[in-house]
């Protein structure tokens, strides 16, 4: 059978990895395939180093649009990222009826739901396993592997660099200032790391895994987001000795008042595997009803672990191509007819635990005050560390742990707790999950 075409948009780290692992174990992917899986074009802006890395084995343009007009082009893979001219060029090559495979989560979370559309009418796939999670197959897990389920809740470490950072500020005691310039030096962060610190990058790929869990539309507009940027070492330490660690999470979940999207940094007990996952590794935990809790840990990002899920997307593609298009794994692991608008939850009607810390007077009745205002917003303490004011100082860190409690519940009591005498400066507030 004659192999495959492909058309690959962009040879940097991910694009490279992509050509050297299809190369290396081009005999290993055609035996699984059914047939061969070429890569027939290269557009790259710097075309002398792409020719530098394809050695003739494929032909080299500087225009993209070359490659998604192609007649002789079956499959475009496009690693531009971002959401510029990568939309223009993925509904190009859909409209000129070729299948897509991609890694970029940003394009899918904002536009996804244009993008699944069009490919939906002109009868191709767009495959996106690379977008979520690097060499994870948590896609698969999530639209295939898993379909007998109806998925409770979906909790992930889907960002390397905040992974990283948050190791690195619990083993080293640093602050966030500190350890992201490190993370900048060992090219874990980049230079402009602003989507990944503050939890953009994670909210793509939560809106991705959300809508495939639950059969909804892509809503990235609705999640709520929060960074890394305001943790502090001495949080990190308290969480420590109160059983927990502090992770940046991506979790999504469905209640009766409708489905939580949310990217914040979580209180996770250190008992738990995803605690336990360190440096710039991913992990995601699902939680279905059938099969109870699933765990799927790996990297997120690089080069050839990123290659890997995008050439098992070719592997998809080239096995599918015959395929009835009504009779394809859906885009969304839901039928499109079957898709459902569930509404997300905004943030104030959200429950969950909550970790306070708290700068008080050293004086008496302090936490009869505060307890008093919280008992009162309907919030009990679950756990509480008070460190000892040491000679000469007049304040000191009083650290609760509460039961479970609505988000305007918690934010109405620490207006009230900030406005007693006795308690200096802001209340630090970072939400709690047990993943049980």
């Amino acid at each position: 059978m004659k192999p495959i075409q492909v058309g690959l948009l962009g040879i940097g780290t991910v694009g490279g990895g992509v050509f050297t692992v299809l190369d290396r174990n081009q005999e290993e992917i055609t035996r699984r395939a059914g047939r061969g899986i070429q890569i027939r074009t290269v557009a790259d802006l710097d075309t002398k180093r792409a020719e530098e890395l394809v050695k003739g084995r494929a032909k080299v343009v500087n225009d993209a649009k070359l490659v998604v007009n192609d007649p002789e082009i079956d499959v475009v893979v496009e690693l531009i990222g971002g959401y510029g001219i990568a939309k223009e060029l993925v509904l190009a090559a859909i409209n000129n009826g070729k299948h897509v495979v991609t890694a970029n989560k940003a394009l899918l979370a904002v536009h996804g739901n244009e993008i699944f559309a069009a490919a939906q009418a002109k009868g191709v796939t767009v495959n996106f396993e690379a977008a979520v999670a690097g060499g994870i197959p948590i896609i698969k897990a999530l639209r295939e592997g898993l379909t007998a389920n109806r998925i409770e809740w979906i909790a992930g470490i889907i960002n390397g660099t905040t992974n990283f950072i948050l190791s690195e500020m619990r083993d080293k005691g640093l602050d966030f200032d500190v350890v992201l310039k490190e993370a900048q030096r060992l090219g874990y962060a980049e230079a402009d790391p602003t989507f990944d610190i503050e939890g953009v990058d994670a909210a793509h790929k939560a809106t991705i895994m959300s809508a495939i869990a639950f059969g909804i539309p892509m809503q990235f507009d609705k999640a709520h987001v929060e960074g890394i940027t305001k943790l502090s070492a001495v949080d990190i330490k308290y969480a420590e000795q109160l059983g927990y660690r502090i992770k940046l999470l991506g979790i999504t979940k469905k209640t009766k008042d409708g489905i939580e999207l949310r990217v914040h940094p979580t209180l996770i007990p250190a008992k738990r595997l995803i605690a336990n996952v360190e440096g710039a590794m991913n992990a995601v935990q699902v939680m279905g009803d059938a099969v109870g809790t699933t765990l799927y840990y790996g990297k997120g990002a690089g080069s050839e672990p990123t290659a890997s899920a995008v050439i098992a997307d070719l592997v998809d593609v080239a096995r599918l191509q015959t395929a009835d298009p009504e009779h394809r794994v859906p885009h969304l692991a839901f039928q499109p007819g079957s898709m459902v608008n569930t509404s997300i939850m905004p943030m104030g009607e959200v429950t969950t635990s909550y970790y306070l810390r708290l700068r008080v007077a050293d004086v008496a009745g302090v936490l009869a005050d505060i307890t008093r205002i919280l008992a009162d917003n309907g919030i009990s303490i679950d756990a509480m560390l008070q460190r000892e004011a040491g000679d000469g100082e007049k304040q000191t860190d009083l650290i609760m742990l509460t039961h479970e409690t609505k988000e305007k519940n918690i934010l109405a009591a620490i207006a009230k707790v900030e406005a007693l005498k006795t308690v200096e400066g802001s209340v630090t507030k970072i939400r709690l999950e047990n993943l049980s």
